[in-house]
């Protein structure tokens, strides 16, 4: 089977929806900023402060084709994956790719009160949000499908997730 691939912008729900959807498919689940961190031995926040956001996408880019080794996985990449073409080009080999949405103001109220977050550590978060939504949005739009998790909730997107899959395969 292939790998399910959830993009998205931080906040969308990537991990908890990825977690449920490995858990229900009896897949495994890889988090691809868990794994640059575990390399790096260091956290996210930390190279992005120590080494920047070029170096940091080097990193990603680098694991992406690492887990192209993998198959039969659900994996929850960053929200910036989508930036650079041979990461999409990667991960499209192998996977289905599902990109997940939400609104800025929703996206702020669930990653507000997490420190892990380097491109919200700023004064106006809300909009940089937005910025960054409007920036990536022709790059998230290359996913095979979209979900808006607004109005939903986990076990919702996890449900049209499943129904995607399905239609996919």
């Amino acid at each position: 089977m292939k790998n399910i691939v959830l993009l998205g912008f931080m906040g969308t729900g990537k991990t908890a929806v990825g977690k449920k959807v490995a858990e229900k498919l009896k897949m495994e689940y890889l988090d691809v900023d868990d794994l640059i961190g575990e390399e790096a031995g260091i956290s996210i926040s930390e190279i992005f402060s120590r080494f920047g956001e070029e170096h940091f996408r080097d990193l990603e880019s680098k694991m992406v084709e690492r887990v192209l080794q993998y198959e039969n996985r659900v994996m929850a990449t960053g929200g910036g994956i989508v930036l650079r073409k041979e990461n999409m080009d990667n991960l499209r080999k192998k996977g289905i790719l599902i990109c997940l949405t939400a609104q800025p103001e929703l996206i702020l109220e669930r990653t507000k009160s997490e420190h892990h977050r380097p491109l919200l550590e700023v004064d106006y978060p809300l909009a940089t949000i937005k910025e960054l939504l409007k920036f990536r949005a022709p790059y998230y739009a290359q996913a095979d499908y979209s979900i808006d998790t607004s109005p939903l909730t986990v076990d919702q997107v996890v449900e049209e997730v499943m129904k995607l899959v399905k239609e996919a395969l």
